[in-house]
C-alpha cells in the first residue's frame, strides 16, 4: 500500500456558496446515506437535467472538495491516475484528478463516464467496491482512499449506443440515482429562481419544453433541457424577443435539421 502524505487541495476546490438545487425526490438523503457508508454513486439521466448541479450542491452540503472530470473519447486511465513528466531536466510524478481525490478525501465526479476509453474501468473498479484502492501501476503501488473520499459518475442511458453502455460489472458497484426533467411546477420554480423571471414567462417556457420533449424519437434525440430553458429565459430577460431567444438558446442547440428547426420555431411562435 502507498502511504504517501495526504494532499491538501486549494480552496478553489471547495464550494463556499450554496449552489441552488431544487430536490425532486429523496436524492439528497440517498446520496448522504451512500457517502456515510462509503458507497459510490451513479447518476443516470438526460442532458441538462441537473446532475452536475446536484453534485455541486452535495459537495457544498458535505463540505468536501469537488474534482470534476468531463469524460471524452481520448480520456485514458493514465489521465485519471497520473503520469511521469519531465520538468526542468527532472522526471517527476504528477497525480491525475482521481489520485488527487483519493489522497485528499475529495469527491471525484466523472461526468459522462461512458465517453471515456474502456481502460478507465480498470482503475474505477477497485475504488468502487469494499477495497477502495487505486492501483498506480506506473509507480508499482496501490493507493488507499481516505475515509471521506467519494466516487460519483454520471451518464445518459437514453443517449448512449450499445457500444458506450456501462457494463453490469461496473453498474452493480454503485448506488444509482435516476434523474429526469422535473415536474412542471418544480421546473417553473427553477426558472423563476435561476433567471429571475415572472411566473407567466416561466410557465410558458416549461410548456414549450414539454412540446419539444414530445418530439424525442420523432426527429429529435433530446427535447429542451432545463439548462436550455434557463438560457432562453436569461436572453428574454435581457430584452431579446422570446421567439428569437427560443430559436437561439433551444432550437439551434437541439438540431441542425432544417425541417426540425422550422417545426420547433413554429411551436415557440404559437406560444409567444
Amino acid at each position: 500500500m502507498d502511504l504517501l502524505t495526504q494532499e491538501i487541495l486549494p480552496e478553489d476546490y471547495f464550494i463556499s456558496d450554496e449552489p441552488y438545487y431544487e430536490p425532486v425526490a429523496d436524492e439528497i438523503q440517498i446520496f448522504e446515506a451512500a457517502y456515510k457508508n462509503q458507497l459510490p454513486v451513479l447518476l443516470k439521466g438526460p442532458t441538462g437535467c441537473g446532475k452536475t448541479r446536484f453534485m455541486e450542491h452535495m459537495a457544498w452540503r458535505l463540505k468536501r472538495p469537488l474534482i470534476t472530470v468531463s469524460c471524452h473519447d481520448d480520456l485514458t486511465a493514465s489521465d485519471l491516475v497520473g503520469r511521469y513528466l519531465i520538468t526542468g531536466g527532472e522526471t517527476i510524478w504528477v497525480d491525475g484528478p482521481l489520485a488527487k481525490s483519493v489522497r485528499s478525501g475529495a469527491i471525484c465526479y466523472l461526468d459522462e463516464v461512458v465517453e471515456a476509453r474502456k481502460d478507465t474501468t480498470v482503475v474505477i473498479h477497485p475504488l468502487a467496491d469494499d477495497r477502495r484502492v487505486l492501483p498506480m501501476e506506473k509507480r508499482g503501488v496501490v493507493l488507499e482512499a481516505k475515509d471521506d473520499f467519494c466516487l460519483a459518475m454520471s451518464y445518459n442511458p437514453g443517449y448512449q449506443s450499445i457500444m458506450k453502455d456501462l457494463k453490469q460489472s461496473t453498474r452493480q458497484r454503485f448506488v444509482a440515482l435516476e434523474f429526469d426533467y422535473p415536474a412542471a411546477a418544480v421546473e417553473q420554480k427553477i426558472l423563476q429562481t435561476e433567471a429571475e423571471i415572472d411566473a407567466e414567462l416561466a410557465q410558458t417556457l416549461v410548456k414549450f419544453a414539454h412540446m419539444t420533449r414530445n418530439l424525442k424519437g420523432s426527429g429529435l434525440d433530446e427535447g429542451a433541457s432545463t439548462r436550455l430553458l434557463v438560457h432562453a429565459a436569461l436572453l428574454i430577460k435581457e430584452g431579446i424577443n422570446p421567439v428569437a431567444a427560443c430559436k437561439g438558446a433551444i432550437a439551434q442547440a437541439l438540431t441542425d435539421d432544417a425541417e426540425m428547426l422550422a417545426a420547433i420555431n413554429e411551436l415557440s411562435a404559437s406560444l409567444f
